[in-house]
């Protein structure tokens, strides 16, 4: 038998915030680098013809002494039954004795973590002084990403929201992500004044903006490569599947290409298409880790166009997941139970 803590989504929003995601992120993309967290191959399945799909990340941490897997699946259709389109579920498992230690709902962190993910992107590749932010999206994911952008670019004054599916919903959105965003900061600690700004023209958004991250489930680019002006930084957060595509794959060609692991992003990530169609190789790729480690050279000058595709590392959700799973023994919250 095993003794293993469950740990909802209630009390995963109580023990964490985005300032220790961010912190745990950053580590675990670091561990990644000289090899002390290791991740294993991605299991990945599309039901319905693309209405639904679900993948399986897993891997190691060894500094942390954890192992285990996140399992995520999205089904558009949920929003008509009710029910939320996007679940997770991560197993954390003792490494020194293969003991699981606990079984926690993943929504909440997966936010926290793919939010901090994006915004070290930015952090370590984007211009410092960089004032005008675009998130493409307005889905689940935007408020984690602007919260987390905005407490790790001191300088961003003007944050716009663009959903190229549906123009009419950013607008209609924007106070309920307004609401989120100055939640999470004021859990995080970093409360700030800002006004976000629904956009319908895409080209003119992107033109204006100096960071850019996208989230959405597009197979297909949404920004196209004349567009981006010098100096600009991309975080492509949606890319998680063989096949998705948010920006135009000529962009790559004149951009610095970072991330977080190079093998996966190029299977699966926002760097594939490029990939496959000889614009960049991988060898071109460096790694987000690297440039935290500093083994790896970020942006170079102000003109580079800087590229950070995440894809989505298992190790973010275990570093989390050990920080939930501490906090959560500490303050005694939690059911534990025996299996």
């Amino acid at each position: 038998m095993s003794v293993i803590r469950i740990i909802n989504g209630d009390v995963a929003e109580k023990v964490l915030n985005l300032n220790d995601a961010i912190g745990a992120v950053e580590r675990a993309y670091a561990a990644h680098s000289v090899g002390r967290g290791i991740i294993w191959p991605l299991v990945a399945a599309v039901f319905r013809e693309q209405d639904g799909d679900m993948d399986i990340k897993s891997g190691c941490l060894a500094d942390d002494g954890v192992y285990g897997l996140k399992l995520v699946s999205w089904f558009g259709g949920n929003a008509e039954k009710h029910l939320p389109q996007l679940t997770g579920t991560t197993l954390l498992f003792d490494a020194n004795t293969g003991m699981p230690l606990a079984l926690l709902n993943a929504n909440a962190m997966t936010g926290l973590r793919t939010g901090a993910a994006g915004a070290i992107g930015a952090k370590y590749l984007a211009r410092p002084d960089s004032k005008a932010m675009l998130m493409v999206g307005a889905g689940n994911q935007s408020p984690f990403q602007i919260a987390a952008m905005l407490l790790v670019m001191k300088n961003i004054e003007t944050v716009m929201l663009a959903n190229p599916f549906d123009h009419t919903l950013a607008k209609s959105r924007a106070a309920e992500i307004t609401s989120k965003v100055k939640k999470l900061m004021t859990a995080a600690g970093g409360e700030r004044n800002f006004e976000l700004q629904p956009v319908a023209d895409l080209e003119k958004a992107v033109g204006a903006s100096d960071v850019i991250t996208t989230a959405t489930p597009s197979y297909k680019p949404m920004i196209m490569d004349g567009w981006v002006q010098p100096g600009t930084h991309f975080s492509c957060i949606g890319a998680d599947m063989s096949g998705k595509e948010e920006i135009d794959a000529r962009i790559f060609a004149r951009a610095r290409v970072f991330a977080d692991d190079v093998e996966q992003a190029a299977a699966v990530g926002e760097t594939e298409i490029p990939v496959r169609d000889g614009i960049i190789a991988k060898e071109d790729i460096g790694t987000i880790g690297g440039v935290i480690a500093g083994s790896v050279k970020g942006r170079l000058s102000a003109q580079d166009i800087t590229v950070f595709d995440s894809t989505g590392l298992a190790l973010q959700d275990l570093a989390i997941a050990k920080l939930a799973l501490g906090a959560a023994e500490k303050l005694g919250l939690g059911t534990v139970c025996t299996l």
